[in-house]
């Protein structure tokens, strides 16, 4: 389940301090590759990523302390950031 940290009851297990990069949508489903140009300059600088993908955009969830680290790697690699 993701959830604002915040959602979470006390005593819940969690994997707390997650921070989101919303890919900018509405993406066409028959659009391929923009995952996979975004996680694997992510991978290559061993930032681990989790990625949501809703029916018409995506999310990477980084853990706080890497953000500005994979937004770093990102802007390098020519993505952009609204």
């Amino acid at each position: 389940m993701v959830c604002p940290q915040e959602w979470v009851p006390e005593g819940v297990p969690c994997a707390s301090d997650w921070a989101a990069l919303k890919v900018v949508g509405p993406l066409d489903f028959v659009l391929t590759g923009i995952l996979a140009t975004l996680l694997r300059p992510l991978a290559d600088a061993h930032i681990p990523v989790f990625a949501l993908s809703t029916y018409d955009t995506d999310y990477l969830l980084v853990r706080e302390p890497q953000l500005e680290a994979a937004r770093a790697v990102l802007l390098a690699h020519g993505h952009e950031f609204l």
